[in-house]
């Protein structure tokens, strides 16, 4: 599976009323510093991916205004229990965790498998 196809399937597991970032995607696929290819993967989201569960480091839209982007997001979040305050979601209420529950740090044996199996689940 390719790193667009694991970014769309890990989307897929954000639950409702929940959002991730960039960032934490492309952490959880074994990428750390990735985040900008996790973005470029949401521009051909199919239909179906909950697209607007994913915001930038501080909480924000980081959508583009073409074609009402931002507006039509924060609203998807919105009907999902999802608030906005400044333009910002309170990631300390509304983040979600990731797939996998332990937060092995990543240059520690834990970390390094907890990485491998991300990447082996997700294929990224």
């Amino acid at each position: 599976m390719n790193f667009r196809r694991a970014v769309w399937r890990i989307i897929s597991d954000i639950p409702r009323g929940h959002v991730a970032t960039y960032g934490q995607i492309a952490a959880w696929l074994g990428y750390p510093r990735h985040a900008r290819m996790v973005g470029r993967a949401l521009r051909s989201v199919p239909s179906g991916v909950p697209w607007h569960r994913v915001v930038n480091a501080r909480g924000g839209i980081s959508l583009r205004a073409a074609m009402g982007s931002m507006v039509t997001q924060r609203i998807l979040l919105e009907q999902e229990g999802v608030r906005l305050r400044r333009g910002r979601v309170a990631l300390a209420r509304h983040g979600w965790d990731g797939p996998a529950r332990g937060r092995a740090r990543r240059n520690s044996p834990a970390g390094r498998r907890r990485s491998d199996t991300m990447k082996r689940t997700y294929g990224g």
